[in-house]
This record gives structure tokens, sequence and C-alpha cells, in this order.
């Protein structure tokens, strides 16, 4: 059984995104704390968690990528759902076959001086035949040397104002395959739109993204292969996202702990079964990353990452009754503790909807069955 130490967090980036949850979640708009989260988990290393040595991180696995993903969503599941945003894409450099474009800009993603974005959930969304890709690439030279991108993808997280890269897979129209490219901010036609106006998650930089007639040439590309390349990514790209569940998901759990006596006595059952599921699909999420299984058995890790949205909703469900009606308190002076509840419900509605959604994982595994029976 594979395992991971769970990560600890600074004291001063504990204590910071604890003190700035609340206003990164849902009033964003207010204050610059948006801009801070990437730098700031950048001076505590995380970025360069389960990174080889030899290429600039501080060694590990994916699955120490994963436990410190989950040890930021423990304090604040946007500045988790940043981190994600940014370790994928450096996980993208770390499996790509380009080595000029990793040595040119894997220093600045691991330090923290430049955003990486994962704008492949439509890939991945393709790649299980949920949806034809959004983007286009059309080579302007025999060669295939230089491409014009056009489209737009509708949802796309840590598109930092300061500067940013996304991965995005484009289709083409020369029987190639599709292909997965990395486009800066200021290429000429790239457009970022204003924040999207969420109910949560406010300070994750989220934002629509349009391309039109972008041109790039091949030393931007990630991937001359979509499909091979999606097919080998997505466990890594689905594993780090079930970092923020882990996280979630102890951090509500640990809620009961520090309830009085006669809450404990009332929920303790109900935690420790949880408790044990949580542990159980942690356990199955590291072997699988781990041996590489997830790879040709993707199915496996859907059912994985539903559990953990179902473990995420149970727990809150527990924090949200260990908090009582002071969880519907809002006035001024309210304990930190109860604010954080309500916070952490939020945060847990968000976990099924994040792509691929459960609705979406749900009809995979419907349709892998029949095929399975058939």
């Amino acid at each position: 059984m594979t395992r991971a130490l769970v990560h600890t967090l600074p004291a001063d980036l504990a204590a910071w995104l604890d003190a700035h949850a609340e206003a990164i979640d849902a009033h964003a708009q207010h204050h610059n704390h948006a801009s801070e989260i990437v730098p700031r988990l950048a001076r505590a290393e995380l970025f360069r968690v389960g990174v080889a040595h030899a290429l600039g991180g501080s060694g590990g696995t994916t699955i120490d990528a994963i436990e410190a993903i989950a040890a930021v969503a423990r304090h604040s599941l946007a500045s988790a759902f940043v981190f994600w945003g940014q370790r994928s894409f450096i996980e993208y450099l770390l499996q790509s076959d380009n080595e000029a474009l990793r040595a040119r800009w894997l220093p600045a993603l691991l330090a923290g001086t430049h955003a990486g974005a994962t704008g492949l959930s439509n890939a991945m969304k393709y790649l299980c035949a949920i949806e034809p890709l959004h983007l286009h690439a059309v080579p302007l030279d025999s060669g295939a040397t230089r491409f014009a991108l056009d489209g737009a993808l509708p949802w796309i997280t840590n598109l930092r104002r300061e500067g940013f890269m996304v991965a995005a897979a484009f289709d083409r129209h020369d029987g190639a395959p599709p292909a997965i490219f990395a486009v800066p901010h200021d290429a000429p036609g790239v457009m970022r739109s204003d924040d999207l106006d969420l109910i949560a998650l406010r300070g994750s930089n989220t934002a629509a993204l349009t391309l039109s007639n972008t041109v790039l040439d091949a030393s931007w590309l990630i991937a001359a292969d979509a499909r091979a390349f999606l097919a080998r990514a997505r466990p890594a790209f689905l594993g780090l996202q079930c970092g923020m569940s882990i996280g979630l998901a102890r951090r509500a759990l640990e809620s009961i702990d520090a309830s009085s006596p006669a809450v404990r006595a009332a929920l303790d059952d109900d935690a420790a079964a949880l408790r044990r599921e949580l542990d159980a699909l942690t356990a199955r999420l590291y072997d699988g990353v781990t041996s590489g299984a997830f790879v040709a058995q993707p199915a496996a890790q859907f059912e994985v990452r539903i559990g953990l949205a179902d473990v995420v909703a149970a727990a809150a469900r527990l924090d949200v009754q260990a908090a009582g009606g002071r969880g519907y308190l809002c006035a001024p002076g309210t304990p930190r503790v109860t604010n954080d509840t309500a916070r952490r419900s939020r945060e847990a509605a968000f976990v099924p909807i994040v792509t691929p959604t459960l609705v979406q994982l749900k009809n995979q595994l419907a349709q892998h069955r029949r095929s399975e029976a058939a």
C-alpha cells in the first residue's frame, strides 16, 4: 500500500491562509489577496514538491504533491484550486517531450514568478467522448511549424493578470491528431475576460479565455498527439485534483474533534466511519497513481474521485451539525470557526462540479459497465 507523509505547511503560510480564507473565497473583488496566492505558495516551496532535484524541485513523487495540495485545502480550497492549476501545468511540462519548452519555463513556474493554468478540462472531456474540442489549430505552412489558433474556453483557473501561460488542446484540420499548446498571455489575439462571478472561490483568478488568430510556432507544443498525452497525464491531473477533496474532508472532520463532549458523543461514530472511508479511498488513489494502473483503468480512478466527493459532502454535513445554529450567524464578532464552517460548506458544494464533474464521471462509468456487460 502506497503512503505519503501528511504535508505540514510553514506556520506563516498556514496563518495567512486562515486569516484570509474567507476573503479569498467570497470577497476577492474587495481585496488584493488573489494576487498573493501564487507567490506565497512558491515561497513555501510547494510548487517544487514532487519535482526531481535535477529539474529544480525538492524531490518526492506525485503523491507528495497531492498531499501538499491537501495541506493547503485544509485552510482554503480556493488557494488549493490555484495550487492545483499551477502544479498541473508543471506536471504537463514534466511529462512533455519538449525539453526546450520545459527548460525555458519550468524555473519561473516553480518560483511562482509566472502562473500556469490548465485549460485541459475540455480536452479531458474530449478524451472521454463527452464533448468536442473547442479550440482549433490551422497550420500556416507545409511543414506544420507555425499555427493559427482560434476558439474559446469558458472557465480556466489561475489566469493571473500579472502573467500566465495556459495549456490547451487544439483540433487540427490537416489530418494530424489534436495537439496541446502552451499559450502565453501576451501572444497576439489572446483575450482574458473579467473574473467570473462565482458564488465562491472568487479569488482563484478564474476567467474565460478567447483566442483569435493567435499565431504560435511548434516550439510552444507540449504534445503533438493530445490523445496519447492526455491518457498518460490524466492520472496525475485527477490525482492532484483529488488532493482538494482529501484536504477539505480532513479539515471538516477535525471540526468534530474540536466540538463539545456532547457533540462528539453524538457525531463520533459517523466521523470515524468517514475517516476510515477517506483513508481507504486515499490509499486506493495513491496505489493507482504510483503503480500506473489508472492509465489503463481510468474507471477505477473515476470511482475514487466520486467516492472522495461523497466523503466531502458527508463530512461537510457533520461540520454543520457540529457548529449548530452558530453556523448561521454572520453578525460582527461571530467566532471564526463559525464563519469557517459556512465557507467549508460552500467549498464542499464546488467539489462535484470541478471538471470532470460527478455527473460526467458517473456517465462514463455507466458506459464502461455497459461495454463490459456487452
